[in-house]
C-alpha cells in the first residue's frame, strides 16, 4: 500500500532532482569563483577561439600547417586587437578632455537645477582637502588593488591567447578525446551535444561582433554629422558595450546623449538621442533577426536573467560572458530535446547502426582535418 499518491510522489522526485541540480551548480559556481584566475582564461579562449574559427580554418584548407595558422591566427589577433585599442587611445587622449569638459558642464547645469544646498560640485571642490584627509589611506590601497587587478588582467590575456592557440591547433582532437571518455552508449549524443554547445556560442560570438561594428559605425557617423565631439571614442565605447547586450547599449548611448548635451545644447542632444534609438530599433529588428536567426535565438527575458545573474555571480565578466554560457546550455538544450522529445527520436533509434549523429555541415565532421567546434 502506498502511503502517498502518485502525484505527490512524482513532485516529491522532481523536487530531489532539482535540489541536487542546484546543488552540483552552486558547488560548480563556487570551485569557478575560487579558481577564477584559471577559469576565466579558459572561458575567454574559448570565446576567442569559437570568433577566430572561421580564419583558422581557412588557412587550414590552404594547405597550411595546423601550428602556424593557428599561430598566424593569434599574431593576427593581437594585431587587430592592438591597432584597435591604439585607436580608441588615440581618440580618447584627443578628444578626452572634451569629453569629461561636457560632462562637466551637463553635471553642473543638473546641480544647479536640481541640487541643494551644499550638495554642489563646488561644495564637493571646496571639502576636497578634507576628503582627502578622511579617506587618503583608502584611496592608496584602491590605488595598489588597482595595480594588482591590471597585472592580473595582463596575465589573464595572455594566458588566454595561450589558450586559443592550443584550442584551435588542438581541438580536432577533442572530440576524440570526449568520446574515449565517455560511456559507449552516451559518446554519441555527448559529441552531438558540444557540438550544440559550440555553435551556439560561435554563432554568438560571431554575430555580436558583426552587429557590434555596425552599430558602432551608423553611431559614429550619425555624431559626426551633430559635430558633437568625441565621436570617434563615442563610437569605440558603443562597439565595446555592444558586447554586454541591452546595458552596453544603455550606457554607451547615455553617455554620447550627455555629451551632445553639455556641448551642442538640448536641440542636437535631442538629434542624438533620436540616431541612438534609431541604431537600437535596426539592431533588434533587422540586424538581430537577420544575422543570428540561424545561430542563436534566445528570448529577450531569457537574455535579462541570465545577465543578472551573472553580474551577481562574476561581476562585469558574468555579464559578458552570461550569453554566450546561456547560448551554450540553449543548444545542448536543443539537442536533447530533438533526441528525446519527439517519438522514435531516442539514442535506440539511431545508435544501433554505429553512426555519429547528423550535426549539419561543419568543422570536425568525417572527413574533415579542421577543427571540431568543441572547444574542449
Amino acid at each position: 500500500m502506498q502511503l502517498l499518491p502518485d502525484p505527490v510522489r512524482r513532485l516529491a522526485a522532481w523536487c530531489v532532482v532539482l535540489l541536487l541540480a542546484a546543488g552540483v551548480g552552486w558547488v560548480a559556481i563556487t570551485l569557478c569563483s575560487q579558481l577564477r584566475t584559471a577559469v576565466t582564461p579558459v572561458l575567454l579562449a574559448l570565446l576567442g577561439s569559437a570568433l577566430l574559427g572561421p580564419l583558422y580554418r581557412k588557412l587550414v584548407q590552404a594547405k597550411v600547417n595546423a601550428s602556424v595558422a593557428a599561430g598566424l591566427t593569434c599574431v593576427a589577433v593581437v594585431a587587430v586587437v592592438g591597432g584597435a585599442v591604439y585607436v580608441v587611445v588615440a581618440a580618447l587622449v584627443d578628444t578626452g578632455d572634451q569629453i569629461i569638459a561636457s560632462l562637466r558642464d551637463a553635471a553642473k547645469s543638473l546641480s544647479r537645477h536640481f541640487g541643494s544646498a551644499g550638495t554642489g560640485l563646488d561644495d564637493l571642490a571646496a571639502n576636497s582637502r578634507q576628503l582627502l584627509s578622511r579617506f587618503g589611506a583608502t584611496a592608496v590601497s584602491n590605488v595598489i588593488s588597482g595595480v594588482s587587478v591590471v597585472g592580473e588582467s595582463i596575465a589573464v590575456a595572455v594566458l588566454a591567447l595561450l589558450l586559443v592557440f592550443f584550442f584551435l591547433r588542438d581541438s580536432h582532437r577533442a572530440v576524440d578525446a570526449l568520446r574515449s571518455v565517455a560511456p559507449r552508449s552516451t559518446a554519441d549524443t555527448l559529441e552531438a551535444m558540444a557540438r550544440r554547445a559550440y555553435e551556439g556560442v560561435e554563432g554568438f560570438m560571431r554575430g555580436t561582433t558583426l552587429i557590434a561594428l555596425i552599430d558602432a559605425v551608423c553611431i559614429t557617423v550619425g555624431l559626426l554629422i551633430l559635430r558633437v565631439p568625441g565621436a570617434i571614442g563615442l563610437g569605440a565605447l558603443v562597439f565595446v558595450g555592444a558586447f554586454i547586450p541591452y546595458l552596453g547599449a544603455f550606457i554607451s548611448g547615455a553617455v554620447a546623449v550627455l555629451v551632445a548635451l553639455a556641448d551642442r545644447g538640448f536641440v542636437i542632444a535631442l538629434w542624438a538621442l533620436g540616431v541612438v534609438i534609431a541604431v537600437q530599433l535596426l539592431e533588434g529588428h533587422v540586424l538581430q533577426p537577420l544575422i543570428q536567426s540561424r545561430t542563436v535565438r534566445l528570448h529577450p527575458a531569457v537574455v535579462l536573467l541570465a545577465i543578472t545573474a551573472g553580474a551577481s555571480v562574476a561581476g562585469i565578466l558574468g555579464m559578458l560572458l552570461a550569453v554566450p554560457v546561456t547560448a551554450a546550455v540553449s543548444g545542448v538544450v536543443h539537442e536533447l530535446r530533438a533526441r528525446y522529445g519527439e517519438p522514435g527520436s531516442g539514442p535506440e533509434s539511431g545508435s544501433g547502426s554505429g553512426s555519429r549523429p547528423e550535426t549539419g555541415p561543419g568543422p570536425g565532421t568525417a572527413g574533415s582535418r579542421g577543427p571540431a567546434p568543441s572547444g574542449s
